[in-house]
């Protein structure tokens, strides 16, 4: 706008109509049609490109953008019954963390995204309908691009998303943790655990030797109490692996006796690697082993399966 020549309340007007779901400078009329036209030929309506796009059979979205140095990124909208509509955003192009289970760990990681480029997501699904929700549990860990992160999670209420609709997700770093504690907007927080000991998680999740789950449960339990609100556990339910009913006391020992978590027990997702995920019968005995100790457990809804957009299923395969 300064190269333009233009006061600085124009800034104003033109993020409240992107915002609002605006897909063309030309819809936004309180701006002079020279200015709207100067716009259009000068200023992209987003830093992505959208590569490719699928539409699961339960009304599920996905979006495969390219960023102007060609890094894939996926984002997905998940549409539910009650009126939810929730984002499912990336922080990084790739991870680097490379867990186990997760099909975006296999991919080469590429770079953090810039604030632009993760708030390009939602509003390229704002432009399609109204949305109340978001999770940073895309591709790459939102904790080493925090500010970022944070910095998008300030703009999301504009959208219709209410920070108390936000979720930061995390498998356990550190200083990430430590730092929305007491940084940034009063978001909610995920933690991916999928193992109750540290030889296991270890085993499936390269992050434990570096932070151990002492260190992690504990950040959390502080983030808690300054916060205010539960953390959720995320447990991703791997046959064989993760979901004995001995295993299921260990998490209950883990959380207890403070009432300060929600397990969210994960139905298993094919990712191209070797686990199998529990079965249903498995995954109802887990979480009756955990709600008879006290611990407040559901099991996730899984959406978008079939276009790959399920949680640990995200790996830009179109882009391949």
């Amino acid at each position: 706008m300064a190269e333009l020549g233009q006061p600085s309340y124009r800034t104003r007007q033109v993020w409240e109509w992107l915002a609002g779901g605006a897909s063309s400078f030309e819809e936004m009329t309180n701006l002079p049609a020279g200015l709207r036209s100067d716009l259009a030929e000068k200023l992209p309506i987003s830093t992505l490109e959208v590569d490719a796009s699928a539409l699961s059979v339960d009304g599920t979205e996905k979006a495969l953008f390219l960023t102007p140095d060609q890094r894939p990124v996926e984002a997905v909208l998940m549409r539910y019954r009650d009126g939810r509509r929730s984002l499912c955003l990336s922080s990084q192009s790739g991870c680097p963390l490379t867990c186990t289970f997760c099909a975006t760990g296999k991919m080469k990681f590429g770079r953090n995204l810039t604030e632009s480029e993760i708030l390009d997501q939602a509003l390229h699904f704002r432009r399609k309908e109204e949305v109340n929700h978001t999770v940073f549990m895309g591709m790459g860990e939102p904790m080493m691009n925090l500010d970022n992160v944070l910095a998008v999670c300030e703009r999301l209420p504009e959208l219709g998303i209410a920070n108390s609709h936000t979720t930061i997700s995390t498998v356990g770093w550190l200083p990430g943790i430590e730092r929305v504690t007491t940084e940034g907007p009063a978001v909610r927080l995920a933690l991916s655990l999928h193992a109750p000991n540290d030889a296991l998680r270890s085993k499936i999740m390269p992050i434990n030797d570096k932070y151990s789950i002492k260190q992690v449960v504990d950040a959390c339990r502080e983030w808690r109490h300054v916060r205010k609100r539960k953390v959720y556990i995320e447990y991703l339910m791997l046959d064989g692996v993760n979901d004995s009913e001995e295993l299921a006391h260990q998490l209950a020992d883990l959380l207890l006796p403070k009432n300060d978590f929600k397990v969210n027990l994960i139905p298993f997702n094919p990712s191209g690697n070797e686990y199998q995920g529990s079965s249903p019968a498995q995954i109802e005995v887990f979480k009756s082993s955990l709600m008879k100790r006290g611990i407040h457990a559901t099991v996730r809804l899984t959406r978008g399966r079939d276009i790959d957009a399920a949680c640990g299923q995200l790996a830009a395969k179109a882009a391949a």
